[in-house]
């Protein structure tokens, strides 16, 4: 039986790279991702496929090695990236992680908002990878969910 990962979807420069880097313990640089990237826990999504409807068949079947989905919304640029009822069609569980929560708090209602219109479900985790905010609980809560 294959391992199950933690998958992460979100707009460029959302901080999904640095997310997964904290998820999978390990301290690379952010860069761009060009494709899926399958790491020790995770499985990282490029932005691209976000962008472009027609990859969205390639983000479901690459769900099927997950045992959760991650969806981003960026709190500092709460643009509107994701399908309504997106998060739908997924069949392992979806949690809502609003990253950058330290910036442009003003957004955070913004950033719930979307959240709900794509189809996750509260509780909704506030992180920030560059002061540490979060991420602690949120890697707790995954650790939970996958036991």
């Amino acid at each position: 039986m294959k391992r199950k990962r933690i998958m992460v979807i979100g707009p460029a420069g959302c901080g999904k790279t640095t997310l997964v880097n904290e998820l999978n313990g390990v301290n690379l640089p952010p860069r761009r991702t060009p494709d899926l990237i399958y790491g020790k826990n995770t499985i990282d999504v490029p932005s691209s496929y976000l962008e472009n409807a027609w990859m969205y068949k390639h983000i479901i079947a690459a769900s099927q090695d997950a045992s959760h989905l991650l969806l981003l919304v960026d709190q500092s640029d709460c643009k509107e990236l994701y399908s309504p009822g997106f998060a739908r069609v997924f069949r392992c569980p979806v949690i809502g992680v609003i990253s950058k929560c330290d910036l442009n708090q003003e957004n955070e209602d913004c950033c719930i908002r979307q959240l709900q219109k794509i189809g996750v479900l509260p509780p909704y985790y506030k992180i920030s990878a560059l002061h540490q905010i979060g991420i602690e609980m949120l890697k707790a809560e995954l650790q939970k969910m996958t036991e």
